[in-house]
């Protein structure tokens, strides 16, 4: 969900198409200028296509002028086969130099073959100037070994005529999980449709659960892992706290379980959705949307999940790695990062432009529904920093999806969750 990204009316809304699909490979090659750098010609794996392709390789060739002893070969691989066909390409020594990939992926590629530290190779004033929550995720035994190139986050979204249906006020949305909770039970009560749709089924990988019940985990005061990733540590007050949150919108009928998609459908009144989702209706909109930050409860702190993708820098040749890092540090430049975000809808990766005049004033006067999830990336959180995560994820929720299934107690779905990562993590 969170790396398949789709801002604004006619000549804009092309912009925004954020997804993570296939499609061709493509080759952007010097052409005027000189440069006193070495020649190098450096490869990148995405899975990048529509706008997003577009744009990258608009800016690869906007590089690649500047920089013309640099040649830069863009492949596009399906998000699918992303990590089998890194794994091929490791065992036949023909790893690309840059590859690009969902910020989860990071840990499993750390051990797919060497990445560069990047810290040796970029400007420390580049680096620095990354959100934290983003370059905490690429710091692995002490080195850098990734940087963000895009970023989505998760906000409240919510259906404007459904509210006023409800006799709720559409510019007043919910800012606690008490007003949203009474929001939603008048919202099933005035219209009978659910009022706040939540991802309660583990499906193939628990991800969506997982992703979503983080948010609430963090709001409440609680980790999802200890702080070395070794243990859960959502078996805590904070986390029975946020489940409990959970199953009490289930049991009120405002959330039923097993209906996730009925937000999108039109037919619900609100739901935890991430920034794409602008980007995707913005040119068409399904029904009038409006967009808050995530509601915290009264007594929690605000917090919201981290998505996007990573850039990692293999280690294939000291001159290509150099080279790699300079392409990556110009990308990361304000320019670059100001007119990415702008084309593409992802949020900045650069707490300096994510807080400049000029892109706020740019967001407020094209989509001002993109505004919330900017100012929700100083409170993000990353995700736990694991190559086991995928298999946690998926043994956590299919726990806990027990609690909103009435299958078990919330004390109960809590300790078996806990349990079960903690299996994943001792077989390693």
């Amino acid at each position: 969900m969170h790396r398949h990204l789709r801002l604004v009316a006619a000549g804009v809304a092309s912009l925004l198409a954020l997804t993570a699909c296939a499609g061709p490979s493509s080759t952007s090659t010097a052409s005027s200028s000189s440069s006193t750098a070495a020649a190098a010609e450096i490869t990148v794996w995405n899975y990048w296509d529509g706008t997003n392709a577009d744009t990258f390789q608009e800016l690869v060739g906007e590089y690649t002028k500047a920089h013309p002893q640099t040649k830069i070969t863009i492949s596009t691989i399906p998000n699918a086969d992303f990590l089998t066909k890194l794994r091929a390409a490791s065992t036949s020594k023909t790893l690309p130099d840059i590859a690009i990939g969902d910020l989860v992926w990071v840990p499993q590629i750390n051990e797919i073959g060497t990445l560069a530290d990047l810290k040796g190779l970029m400007p420390a004033e580049t680096l620095s100037d990354i959100n934290p929550a983003l370059t905490s995720f690429g710091n692995i035994g002490g080195k850098q070994v990734s940087v963000p190139v895009s970023a989505n986050n998760l906000a409240y979204m919510y259906n404007k005529t459904l509210f006023k249906q409800a006799g709720l006020d559409p510019e007043e949305p919910p800012t606690t999980w008490e007003e949203l909770m009474a929001d939603a039970k008048q919202i099933l009560a005035k219209t009978g449709k659910p009022g706040y749709d939540l991802y309660t089924q583990a499906g193939d990988s628990g991800e969506g659960v997982t992703w979503n019940f983080q948010v609430n985990l963090w709001q409440a005061g609680g980790e999802f892992l200890t702080a070395d990733n070794s243990a859960a540590a959502f078996n805590t007050p904070a986390g029975k706290k946020a489940l409990q949150f959970w199953v009490d919108l289930i049991e009120s009928g405002a959330s039923p379980y097993g209906k996730w998609g009925e937000f999108e459908k039109g037919k619900g009144g609100s739901a935890q959705e991430g920034s794409w989702m602008v980007g995707i209706w913005a040119a068409d909109p399904p029904f009038d949307f409006g967009v808050a930050k995530a509601p915290y409860p009264s007594d929690g702190k605000p917090a919201t999940n981290l998505g996007g993708e990573q850039a990692m820098v293999f280690n294939n040749s000291d001159a290509n790695a150099k080279a790699s890092a300079d392409f990556l540090s110009w990308f990361l430049s304000a320019d670059q990062v100001t007119k990415w975000s702008e084309k593409t809808g992802m949020l900045p990766v650069t707490n300096s432009v994510a807080t400049s005049s000029a892109y706020l004033d740019w967001v407020k006067n094209t989509e001002p529904r993109l505004l919330p999830y900017v100012e929700q990336m100083a409170d993000a959180h990353a995700r736990p920093n694991t190559p086991l995560y995928p298999k946690i994820s998926l043994a956590f929720a299919q726990q806990i999806e027990k609690a909103f299934a009435g299958e078990a107690t919330v004390d109960e779905a809590l300790a078996a969750a806990e349990k079960a990562v903690n299996d994943v993590i001792a077989k390693g």
